[in-house]
């Protein structure tokens, strides 16, 4: 059942009671006032808890940036705070953030401010989101904050989808690949396997080694899965420790290709993140530390945090990005120049504006390289069972004649 909150007043002393009910509806919440010969002043419901699973599964990007453009819209048009998180609660379709939305409700009207309603609810609203609506509410102007933030969550989100989506064709193409040999291996060679048994022919080594392959694949194939299985939680189990993450981020960063995708896209995310955070009037110290932890790679975490320590020492940003050797040149003389000059937010903008256009360059480059090769792949192991199971039967037709 629901639970009431009700504030009541005695009318005797009026003297006011707070307490809270757990009942059908209003109607019993009243009915129960009435017996105590009190009289009611408010009464509201509780929003409910957000079950485990949608803790779990979070709220979507596209979700968010719908909801903060309308909440927007109608700030600006002049509606009421509380009015317009309960308009929005009732028409998104997202279940999770309705719930998050009804509870933001009811903390906004128990006294809090709508940043820290916010911060309650971390799978929703991350920590950028709620220092720029601090920013906003302090600043009086919140409609443009929440344009602003509504504006970089679509450009984050649309740079996230292209490095997702470049990682998508090479994954598609080797798990065709890898589906295709197991079943040549599995059931394909056996069949030659017993064809060339029959006729007692000396093998091939290429063929010996495919139905080597084939056998292993039949009897052990608990064993590969299992060995997969463990090296898979043995990599994440790495990847956990502080260490791990470094040395794994340090890898991707270097590798060919790859690296220079994912290096242009930590550009352009943390330049952006960092100019959106100072142009709504977030301090530049927490401005680093909010784009550290959204930089989705440890190296550049780290060099971020370096310069936050340099900024707090009473030093410039620029310098330490450069001796973490992520960031490009250009990147580092783009700062300087906006940190020497005031217009460092504006900079940044124009940086991350270019740099989503590296990363369409870099994409379109990766797909050119990777597809072509992983056909190559596939087309070489395919290619070369078939090869190695035909050769005795070459040698059979050779025999004969």
């Amino acid at each position: 059942m629901p639970v009431y909150e009700y504030t009541a007043r005695n009318p005797a002393n009026g003297q006011i009671l707070k307490g809270q009910l757990d009942v059908a509806s209003k109607d019993d919440v009243v009915k129960h006032i009435k017996q105590q010969k009190m009289m009611m002043v408010n009464i509201r419901e509780q929003p409910k808890q957000i079950s485990f699973s949608l803790k779990r599964k979070g709220v979507a990007t596209r979700d968010i940036v719908i909801f903060t453009r309308q909440f927007a819209t109608m700030i600006n048009a002049g509606l009421p705070l509380v009015q317009s998180l309960d308009i929005l609660a009732k028409q998104t379709e997202n279940p999770a953030l309705a719930e998050v939305t009804r509870q933001v409700v009811y903390d906004v009207e128990s006294g809090h401010t709508l940043a820290d309603a916010f911060s309650k609810h971390p799978k929703a609203f991350t920590d950028l989101y709620v220092n720029m609506v601090a920013a906003g509410e302090a600043g009086g102007i919140l409609d443009t904050i929440l344009l602003r933030l509504a504006t970089f969550l679509e450009k984050n989100d649309a740079l996230m989808r292209k490095v997702k989506g470049a990682m998508v064709s090479p994954g598609v193409i080797f798990t065709v690949a890898a589906v295709a040999v197991a079943v040549l291996l599995i059931f394909v060679i056996p069949t030659f396997q017993a064809m060339f048994a029959s006729v007692n022919l000396e093998l091939p080594l290429p063929t010996r080694i495919v139905i080597g392959a084939s056998q292993l694949l039949i009897n052990y194939w608990w064993v590969i899965l299992a060995v997969i299985g463990l090296a898979i939680f043995g990599i994440r189990r790495y990847y956990a420790t502080d260490d791990g993450r470094k040395r794994i981020d340090q890898m991707l960063l270097n590798a060919p290709v790859l690296g220079d995708m994912l290096r242009k896209s930590a550009v352009s995310r943390f330049t952006r993140t960092l100019g959106t955070l100072i142009s709504s009037g977030v301090s530049i110290l927490d401005g680093l530390e909010i784009t550290a932890k959204t930089a989705g790679n440890r190296v550049i975490h780290d060099a971020v945090m370096a310069s936050r320590q340099s900024i707090a020492g009473g030093e410039t940003i620029a310098a330490p990005l450069e001796k973490s050797k992520v960031f490009p040149p250009m990147v580092i003389s783009m700062i300087a120049v906006g940190e020497q000059t005031g217009g460092l937010d504006e900079m940044l903008s124009k940086i991350a504006d270019f740099y989503d256009d590296e990363v369409d360059v870099a994409v379109s480059a990766l797909l050119s390289l990777m597809e072509p090769i992983m056909i190559v792949v596939l087309g070489v192991i395919v290619g070369g069972m078939v090869v190695a199971m035909y050769l005795p039967i070459f040698d059979m037709v050779n025999a004969v004649q």
